[in-house]
């Protein structure tokens, strides 16, 4: 049996899948925001409760909001601030008590959809989460593409390509620098560009609804986000030609992204025509924790 963790900023899902790949179980706990320790425990006490439910040999991945650093085994680039700096995997070893294997939330969403799901046989196939962040996968021939320093896909970090005059210098990124793809991208990043046309706080999903009712301050702001999203995508199609593109994340549920985006993309890539296919993801916010529960195969 396989478990695999989806730690998020605000929920901490478990997935057990048996051989062919069925869920068994699963489970969702809010996350103890900004607490490290209490983090630790309870993701240690969810693995202990459904192993002894399970009551079987089990494998577990963990897909997390950043990465593990290759050079000092601490946590890196997480959005989760609280996370960054840690011994994550170490600590968790040590309280689960079996070996683990982590990696990047993205790199776990495109395993998923590139195994069973929306990209089930493309050979090249990037995922993207557009969320409380904005991150990126890839996968080729069912294998994630990690890099030497476990950051190939991270999209979110590039500035906009092609930005335009109030797009530059942008806005401060947790990151440290500015006008990166996530703080445009992200949930957070639409209701602060609707905040800027309106001045009225409200979130992501909210602009969405006004936007679908014709809102015109709304449309406006969500026709931004399409123009941004095509020419940040385009810019991953110049350097990847993936096979196909899967959207993942609360904005992923934005029908018309699947539409006007690919027909936006076209001006930007380097190419006679454009075929890339621009999907949804088959297992929507559970693809996180289903492809950390295949980082051990299968």
């Amino acid at each position: 049996m396989r478990i695999g963790f989806d730690v998020g900023g605000t929920k901490i899902e478990v997935i057990a899948l048996d051989d062919r790949g069925v869920v068994c179980l699963q489970r969702r706990v809010a996350t103890p925001r900004g607490n490290y320790e209490a983090t630790l425990q309870t993701i240690a006490d969810l693995a202990r409760d459904v192993m002894l439910e399970l009551g079987v040999p089990c494998t577990i991945g963990i897909g997390i909001p950043g990465a593990i650093s290759p050079a000092s085994g601490l946590v890196k680039n997480a959005n989760s601030v609280w996370l960054n700096a840690r011994p994550l995997q170490q600590d968790l070893e040590r309280l689960i008590g079996q070996p683990l294997r982590v990696s990047n939330d993205a790199n776990c969403f495109a395993l998923s959809e590139a195994t069973d799901g929306a990209a089930a046989g493309a050979s090249v196939v990037f995922g993207v989460i557009v969320g409380t962040g904005t991150g990126g996968g890839i996968v080729t021939h069912g294998r994630v593409l990690e890099g030497p320093h476990r950051i190939a896909g991270e999209w979110g970090h590039n500035p906009v390509p092609w930005p335009e005059p109030d797009e530059w210098p942008g806005p401060a990124c947790y990151c440290g620098r500015t006008g990166c793809i996530e703080t445009f991208l992200s949930g957070p990043g639409l209701a602060r560009c609707y905040e800027q046309r309106t001045s009225e706080v409200i979130d992501a999903i909210e602009v969405v609804r006004r936007a679908e009712q014709r809102e015109p301050a709304a449309s406006e702001v969500l026709a931004k986000y399409e123009h941004r999203m095509a020419r940040a995508l385009a810019s991953i199609i110049n350097v990847l030609d993936p096979d196909v593109i899967v959207l993942g994340g609360g904005l992923s549920n934005v029908a018309r992204l699947y539409s006007g985006v690919p027909q936006l993309w076209a001006a930007f890539v380097f190419s006679d025509r454009v075929e890339t296919p621009l999907v949804r993801a088959a297992h929507g916010d559970a693809s996180g924790a289903r492809g950390a529960a295949r980082l051990w195969g299968g």
